[in-house]
């Protein structure tokens, strides 16, 4: 599973209104009418995380580089994607690829766009992208057990292991519950590969006046996402794009004060996206410069150490290694050492959120 997430939902949502102020770019097109994006636009997205800021004021750094998390806009879908109406096997082919889903869902009433369904219904939305979703599932896994059905028939214990972890997806699947639902079985759901067992954000686009408190329909939608374990945000996407045309970090606070809101919505995005993924930080700072890594949780220290540079890892001796808090009570790495709070630890070792990491190597 990649890095990167996936945004998706009907035409006319924001879909490509949300991507364009993410990455602060016209890059792709927001027009008043369905498939106006009809390649995947790709765009990388830096991660808001106050504790790099710090870190880069220990440090003394000369410069600071956060890390970044990919966004793919992708084209809307309409019913019967799993059909191939619309643009729905572009849609799901790209949907494939991406490691996470960030649904978009309108929450607003505007005469001014169209909407494809015609009223606005968000959780109406939401379950008609869930029902292609599931579809496109359902039929890949039917293709897929009927061989394994008749082997399985003859005793062949592959195809009966196999089964025993495709079964319980199909009745879901069936039941109408995505198979993110599922409980994993030991070693994973196997390579499935299935559009629905990517974990979902709901994200409800509404109008300026909602964007603080919300409405109706974003409460609904908070609903359904806790009930199929998922997450959501409320963002005005109007809001987002003004706010990524102003330059300077105190306009943008004080128009998003003006609002009544306390941060972007994107920042949340992006910080909900990163974990959906299940992705951590890990720091290292330097007088040159401090900057962000991003690896999935549970990483070795030799893996982390191959994200910063492939020797790192093949001549990986041991990661020097302060949390976080330890580096910023005891001032900087220097206070860290001279206090205790500097560990070495060896290619066992699972990076945790928020280390702040050197790497010991010989090539």
């Amino acid at each position: 599973m990649g890095f990167s997430c996936g945004i998706v939902g009907l035409p006319n949502v924001g879909k490509s209104t949300l991507f364009n102020a993410l990455t602060a770019t016209q890059a792709a097109e927001a027009a008043n009418y369905p498939f106006c994006t009809i390649e995947p636009n790709v765009g990388r997205v830096a991660v808001p995380d106050g504790r790099l800021d710090q870190i880069t004021t220990l440090a003394n750094a000369a410069r600071t580089v956060p890390t970044q998390q990919e966004f793919v806009d992708i084209a809307g879908l309409v019913r019967g994607a799993s059909r191939g109406e619309g643009l729905g096997n572009k849609f799901l082919a790209h949907i494939r690829e991406v490691g996470a889903v960030v649904q978009v869902l309108r929450c607003f009433a505007d005469d001014n766009v169209t909407h494809v369904e015609e009223t606005v219904d968000a959780s109406r939305d939401a379950d008609i992208v869930a029902t292609e979703l599931m579809l496109a599932d359902l039929e890949s896994l039917e293709r897929r057990a009927l061989p394994l059905t008749k082997k399985a028939r003859t005793g062949e214990r592959d195809a009966k292991a196999e089964l025993a972890v495709i079964e319980p997806v199909l009745e879901a699947l069936r039941q109408g519950r995505p198979a993110r639902t599922i409980a994993k079985p030991e070693g994973g759901k196997r390579g499935l590969h299935l559009l629905t067992d990517k974990p979902m954000l709901y994200v409800c686009n509404v109008d300026e006046a909602d964007a603080a408190a919300g409405n109706a329909e974003t409460e609904a939608v908070a609903a359904m996402a806790a009930a199929e374990g998922a997450a959501s945000v409320v963002i005005s996407a109007k809001i987002e794009a003004e706010v990524a045309l102003l330059s300077e970090a105190e306009e943008r606070r004080e128009y998003l004060a003006q609002m009544g809101l306390n941060e972007s919505g994107l920042d949340r995005v992006v910080r909900a996206g990163y974990g959906l993924l299940d992705l951590i930080t890990f720091f290292t700072a330097s007088i040159t410069e401090a900057r962000a890594w991003t690896v999935r949780q549970g990483t070795l220290a030799p893996g982390a150490a191959g994200t910063i540079h492939g020797d790192f890892e093949r001549g990986f001796i041991c990661a020097e290694t302060i949390a976080f808090d330890d580096y910023v009570a005891c001032g900087g790495e220097t206070g860290a050492r001279d206090a205790g709070k500097m560990r070495q630890e060896g290619r066992d070792y699972p990076v945790a959120d928020g280390d702040v990491i050197r790497i010991r190597f010989n090539v």
